[in-house]
């Protein structure tokens, strides 16, 4: 699913009345049809509703809303129409004159001063103030009118977006001036802004609502962005031939684990074997060997020299693919061994933890990563690499400039994990859930996409799929286990339903 900046939205709402062809005001109540159903969905018609309307199309929206809950048969709909400059866009005025000819209603439309309703915790409060248009805080009254809303009580249905919050970049916006959201319903696809964690405060809830704007006007427009789901996936998947051997499905090296942290190593091991990979060697410390080849005895190890750590750089020219980094420390040593490893080698590597933090500390090596390698940090590691960031927009923006200066891809991790690759494009993952939040998860990530690289999957396509595969592991874990309660090896032990879901997809 495409995520487009907000002026392209605006492109493909003229394109549909153009093309459709229909009117504005016709496209505006097929959106209030939408938001209505969805609100009737949630709420009976008991619920006492008291809808806030700003001047512009988004206010429109919400005074259409506003008739359509009456015509539905709610009986306590209040609605405010804030018309401070006596300038409504024709169709917000339109619906202000439909919604003044229902007899008995209760509508107000406020030119200057406002008193504020009294709304208790059982109340509806439906945010139609402001939409995507917005390019600059909200002030003023208005600024009052949202601070209203957010010390309210009431449950907070935000039309299309929260009021005051932007599309994309809101690093120098006012948060006490965005309107907090307990639902947001957004029109027909979904913005940037809901998908960084500092806006979950303003977005709550999130749903999309289908209005037919022209999907031949989605599909012509380019954008960077997209949020993918298993269904897209599941055409990356390779099928295997009948007579496929384990040599057709690549040979994997994992350097991974240090004394104490010998974990780290096995689970990243069982997730590369439980996502297809031929072959795979894990390069131990002498003192993990025991550990590793009794817990993943499908896998071959090879042994440092040093007893605790990885100190010495190894040959990988035999091997398809090479992850670095989990459990791996930072002992003088093993900088050194990464450093002369990255130096050497030509072989795509998966690099993750304190192979991210060693980079951060050295990183002019970031151009020498061979090609097609896959970074996998989470914020910290990233800005580690790139420097301190404001929010989550700035942090999305330097790691795509260090995606494309470095020619790498990078796994950006998150509740929608962003896979970047070098020619900037962003694929969002959709799946996935707060129970992954647990240590060894990003060892259990590091071995999916080892076997992908390995099987020889274009990194940008290993990267997205591993991580949607990840992803869904994780939810089957929490589907059976509780999120509380959901550990790394539940995650790792439910790759192969999610392998075999995924497939279905494909069918």
């Amino acid at each position: 699913m495409k995520i487009f900046p907000t002026t392209d939205i605006k492109q493909l709402d003229a394109y549909t009345i153009e093309n459709e062809p229909i009117a504005s005001i016709d496209l505006m109540e097929r959106a209030a049809r939408a938001l209505t159903a969805a609100i009737a969905n949630r709420w009976g018609t008991d619920i006492r509703i008291t809808i806030f309307a700003g001047p512009g199309n988004n206010g429109g929206d919400a005074l259409a809303v506003a008739r359509l809950l009456l015509e539905r048969g709610y009986r306590h709909v209040e609605t405010f129409l804030f018309n401070t400059k006596g300038e409504l866009s024709p169709d917000c005025a339109t619906n202000m004159e439909r919604l003044a000819a229902i007899p008995d209603v209760d509508f107000h439309e406020v030119t200057s001063q406002f008193v504020f309703p009294k709304l208790t915790e059982d109340d509806v409060i439906i945010d139609g103030l402001f939409g995507i248009g917005l390019n600059k805080p909200l002030a003023g009254g208005f600024a009052a009118v949202v601070k209203f809303i957010n010390a309210s009580p009431a449950q907070v249905v935000a039309i299309d977006i929260p009021s005051g919050l932007m599309g994309e970049d809101n690093s120098f916006n006012v948060s006490s001036c965005i309107v907090r959201a307990d639902l947001t319903l957004s029109l027909q696809l979904p913005k940037l802004a809901f998908l960084f964690a500092e806006n979950e405060l303003f977005v709550g809830e999130w749903r999309l609502l289908d209005i037919g704007l022209s999907q031949e006007a989605i599909d012509a427009l380019s954008t960077d962005y997209a949020l993918t789901e298993p269904a897209d996936m599941a055409l990356l998947l390779k099928p295997r031939d009948k007579f496929a051997h384990k040599g057709k499905f690549g040979r994997a090296l994992l350097i991974a684990g240090s004394l104490g942290m010998a974990g780290a190593s096995v689970l990243a091991a069982k997730a590369c074997l439980k996502s297809g990979v031929g072959l795979l060697t894990v390069h131990v410390p002498f003192r993990n060997n025991g550990i590793v080849q009794t817990a993943v005895p499908e896998a071959m190890t090879e042994v440092d020299l040093s007893d605790t750590c990885f100190a010495t750089a190894t040959d990988t020219d035999d091997y398809q693919a090479v992850a670095i980094g989990p459990g791996l420390g930072r002992q003088p040593e093993t900088v050194a061994a990464l450093l002369e490893q990255i130096e050497t080698s030509e072989t795509p590597m998966v690099l993750d933890a304190d192979a991210l933090n060693i980079l951060g500390e050295n990183r002019a090596l970031l151009s020498r990563l061979p090609k097609g390698s896959i970074l996998t940090p989470h914020p910290v590691e990233l800005e580690r690499m790139v420097g301190k960031c404001r929010n989550s927009f700035e942090r999305l923006e330097r790691a795509r400039d260090l995606a494309r200066n470095a020619d790498v891809h990078i796994v950006l991790k998150g509740a929608y994990t962003a896979v970047i690759s070098p020619d900037g494009t962003c694929r969002f993952n959709a799946t996935g859930n707060p129970g992954m939040a647990t240590a060894g998860s990003g060892d259990v990530l590091t071995g999916i996409l080892l076997a992908l690289l390995a099987q020889g999957y274009a990194p940008a396509d290993a990267a997205a799929l591993g991580v949607c595969v990840h992803g869904m592991a994780g939810d089957l874990a929490a589907n059976e286990l509780g999120q509380i309660g959901m550990t790394a090896g539940d995650i790792v032990a439910h790759l192969p339903q999610a392998w075999k879901e995924l497939a279905t997809f494909a069918e």
